[in-house]
């Protein structure tokens, strides 16, 4: 008789996808809204993206008990600085703290894969994209979770970013106008939802631009 061994894992990976897209003067946060493990659906209408400050929004796939963790981290962190300097962190500054914070729970990780969207001190758009360890990079736009093998190729074709290699330095910001960042995004999940059971149900979009941020939503495949 063989012996039967019961395997306990720490984390569970609830799926989904997050997406984000930095213009000249705005960005562009989207994730979709279900929750899954397994094969099992757990709730469709999970919000994954949180707004860290005025101008920083945070999308996270992977093990939500753990993203969970780490936005009231980010959160008691951020309300720590704006007593100590009067003011709100600026996105640079908050894809920083969330590198340091993943970085110092590198031996028992957040299972959690960010992508920090937001305006920088001149106003132009930022994407930040992060492994679970704070290992990260400014980018013009990024995608994260369990759909995101199907959106970056889409993407990639899109948008191509120059290589950051390249002399002189370009700004890694996409040259599309507003409206056809958000169709793009929406262009994404309709693509991604067709192939990837862990994403569907609905489509949270945030965009963020100079007169603050707004919130769309569009609706995705149910099964």
């Amino acid at each position: 008789m063989t012996k039967q061994q019961a395997n306990w894992s720490p984390y569970d990976n609830n799926g989904g996808t997050c997406v984000a897209v930095a213009g000249t003067d705005y960005c562009v946060i989207a994730a979709d809204t279900r929750m899954s493990s397994g094969y099992n659906i757990l709730t469709r209408d999970y919000s994954k993206i949180i707004q860290l400050a005025d101008k920083s929004v945070l999308a996270s796939s992977g093990f939500q008990a753990d993203v969970r963790a780490l936005q009231k981290v980010l959160a008691a962190k951020h309300l720590q600085y704006q007593h100590q300097h009067n003011k709100q962190m600026s996105c640079p500054a908050m894809a920083q703290l969330l590198s340091n914070t993943l970085y110092y729970k590198r031996f028992f990780p957040y299972y959690a894969f960010n992508v920090l969207g937001g305006l920088d001190h001149e106003g132009k758009g930022c994407v930040f994209t992060y492994d679970a360890v704070g290992s990260y990079e400014r980018v013009g736009y990024s995608s994260q979770g369990s759909g995101s093998t199907l959106i970056t190729p889409f993407l990639d074709n899109q948008l191509k970013s120059p290589s950051p290699l390249l002399l002189p330095a370009r700004d890694a910001v996409t040259p599309l106008s507003e409206s056809e960042a958000i169709d793009l995004v929406k262009t994404c999940f309709a693509s991604a939802t067709e192939r990837d059971i862990y994403t569907g149900d609905k489509l949270e979009i945030l965009v963020l631009n100079a007169s603050g941020l707004r919130r769309e939503y569009m609706e995705l495949r149910k099964d």
